[in-house]
Parts: structure tokens; sequence; C-alpha cells
């Protein structure tokens, strides 16, 4: 079995305080990361009828209560699994206890920003946090350039291997990408319907239309407001009713809030391509009430693809850079991605994820970037497939972006 490692994840470890609360989506890692690369003293699972469980031993909350007060006051590290199951009795006694010892709890669903972190929290203040979104686009390519050579293929498959649920696929299926649709309809409703199974069961069918509205071209909150008024999950069509739902969805990792360059505009997107993917499937063809026909799934794979990597890419050099990810849109034209430092702009992207690029092509880019005074940058697979050379554009290809996250070559 493959096993990622997260180089930024265990970077960003080192600087979390002593008690901390990891938190993100399902199935972005979250318990593996911590059993595998964190030392501990005991581990308690905490099942959704409110059970308790070290290794397979189901113990008393009691005794759980006595373990836990007792190892942190012997400044011992433990970690409490799916914290959020516990009673609210159980958070008063540690704030009666204090910031001693090491805690590490974890949580996946929104009872962090509903819950924890209200303003009457006992815990509030108590905990650092540390978010577990899926795979770092940085660290996925690490993890794979050795097993996946040709570039195009790994750029593909790594916008889908940051999740890591989708990692045995990959290794098991002969061909991953045929796979993909048969398991996106079973697990990634099973994936969404958890975060809201606890606390949030009479906003799941809003959540589920929103990121539905978003994977179908509805990006921004006016038409994502009209849309769930047709479908009457809210009374008015008006945006502000769901701007809480859209940043409750964004605060747990589930959809990206990008800016309009220049403009007080934002558009919205799903964080995971898998996730959109099944999405917009349901919206085009209602897979979540029939079955998926393979040559639809295949086509809408081959469609969405280049939107994918461009999403990929634009996170990715945000990273590089350290910079703001922004997207200009005019009304003759839109630029894939802007880096922007505050209201600077500091590079203009193109990626163009397609065999055969022409000429004209490059041309047409070169006239596109011409007009802003910044870094100009095309993204290709394999700069050696392209015509000709370019005099005005940085061509970025896989081989230099893997030399940049490697450290053998500077931005």
């Amino acid at each position: 079995m493959v096993s990622i490692i997260r180089f930024k994840d265990l970077e960003s470890w080192k600087n979390i305080g002593k008690w901390v609360l990891v938190y993100g989506r399902r199935k972005t890692g979250k318990s593996y990361f911590v059993k595998n690369n964190v030392k501990w003293d005991k581990y308690y699972f905490v099942g959704r009828s409110g059970d308790i469980f070290v290794d397979d031993e189901k113990i008393s909350y009691e005794t759980f209560i006595r373990e836990v007060v007792q190892s942190l006051e012997n400044e011992k590290t433990i970690v409490i699994d799916e914290i959020q199951r516990l009673p609210e009795e159980f958070f008063d006694r540690l704030h009666n206890i204090g910031v001693k010892g090491r805690l590490i709890a974890i949580t996946s669903t929104i009872w962090l920003t509903k819950e924890l972190l209200g303003k009457r929290s006992p815990m509030l203040g108590l905990f650092s946090e540390f978010r577990m979104d899926i795979i770092d686009e940085r660290d996925i390519l690490l993890n794979l350039h050795d097993r996946i050579k040709d570039p195009k293929e790994l750029i593909e498959y790594a916008v889908f291997l940051r999740e890591p649920w989708l990692i045995p696929l990959w290794e098991e299926t002969e061909s991953f990408f045929d796979a993909l649709p048969f398991n996106v309809k079973i697990t990634v409703p099973a994936l969404i319907g958890e975060i809201f199974t606890e606390e949030e069961r009479q906003y799941s069918r809003i959540y589920d239309a929103i990121l539905k509205a978003i994977a179908n071209g509805k990006r921004i909150s006016t038409e994502i407001a009209s849309y769930l008024y047709s479908l009457r999950l809210i009374p008015a069509e008006d945006p502000s009713l769901v701007h809480p739902f859209l940043k409750i969805l964004q605060n747990i990792g589930l959809i990206e809030k990008i800016k309009i360059y220049e403009k007080n505009k934002y558009y919205y997107r799903i964080s995971s391509p898998i996730v959109d993917y099944y999405y917009y499937l349901d919206a085009k063809y209602g897979i979540s009430e029939r079955e998926i026909q393979f040559l639809q799934a295949k086509k809408v794979l081959e469609i969405k693809m280049p939107h994918y990597v461009e999403q990929f890419i634009m996170n990715l050099l945000s990273k590089i850079f350290g910079l703001w990810p922004e997207k200009i849109i005019e009304k003759e034209y839109e630029v894939d991605i802007a880096l922007v430092d505050l209201k600077k702009l500091k590079a203009v992207v193109e990626v163009k994820w397609r065999k055969n690029i022409t000429n004209e092509v490059l041309k047409e880019v070169e006239r596109k970037l011409e007009k802003y005074n910044c870094r100009k940058i095309l993204i290709v697979s394999n700069k050696g497939e392209l015509p000709a050379s370019s005099g005005k554009l940085e061509i970025w290809d896989v081989k230099k972006i893997l030399e940049i996250i490697q450290g053998k070559t500077k931005i």
C-alpha cells in the first residue's frame, strides 16, 4: 500500500499548542495522521452511541473521565477521536482542569463551527486549531512523481489522489478513471451525509442543494440563492439567507471562495474534484436516483478534467509564490489565474491542458496577457511538445513545477 507522507502538515504540527483540535471534513486522514505521526499515551474513540473505546475494549464513561483527568494531571498525551459525541458535562470538566498535559481532540462535523467556538463554549481559548484538508498539492506530487512518470498523467492522478480514500482504488484497479464513477456514487453521498448527520439533519437538504448548484455552474451567491428558492428551501430569493450556509461549507473545507480581481465579487467552487464530479453528474443525469451510464460519466470527466487541473494549479501556484489566488473576469475574456499581493498583481497565468498546442494558441495567450505589467506564465504538461518558444511568456511544465517544489529550481 502506498503511504503518503504529508510533509506540509508535519511542518505545521511543529507549531501547535499543548491542547489542539484537529478538525476538517470526513475522510481527509485526520485519525491516520495523529495515530502514525504523534506520540501519544492513550487513544480514545467515541462511537455514535456515545460508547468509548480504547483499542477494541469498551470502557465506561466514569472510567474514561477518571483516566483522562489522571493522564492530563500527570502530563501525559491523550487523544480523543470524535470528541463532539461526548456530553457537554465533559467539556465543563476539561475547563476546570485547565491546560495540563497534552490533549489532542479530533472532530469531523460542523460542531467546531457551531458549538465549540461559540461565544458560550467553556472550551473557547483552550485549544489551538489544526485544520486538515485533503492532501496538499505539493505533497501529492512529491509522493507520486516516482510512481507516475508521464507528466500529464501525474497531474491528473494527483488531482484526485489528494483524497486519501481514493488511493486504495488507484492501487487495486487496472483503470482508475474507469472505476471512478461507480465509486463516487456510493462514497461521496455517504461522506457528505456523515458531516451533517449528528447536528444538522434539518439542514442537510440545503447543503446538498448548494453543492449541486455550485457543481452545475451556479458560482455566485445570487445564483445559488435563486436555485435554493426555486426548490423552496429558503423563504426568499435573498443571498443573505445562503451566506451562513456557504460560510460553514467553507469553514469545513468543502467549498472555496475565490475573489474576482479588482471587483468586489466572489465565486464559489467545490474544493474536492471528486465531490464536484459527483454533484455535477447528479445535477445533469440524476445519478443519485438511477444507474450511472459509463459513457456519459467518462465524457463528463474528459470535459471537466482541464477545469480540475486549473483548480489544482491555481492552489499550487498560490502556495509556491505565497500569494492570493484570484481570477480575472472581463466582458471580452478571462484569465485563468491571477496571483495577488494585497491589491498588487504579481503574476497572470494561463493553463493549457491539451495536446497539440498550436502556434496560434501561443499567440492568443501572449495577446491576452500582454496588457498586464507583471510575470506572465503559461502552464503546459510538457513544453518539449510545444511548436515554438515564446519570448513574452514563461513556459512552465510539470518537470519545472517538480523541480521548484523539490527546491532544485527557484521561482
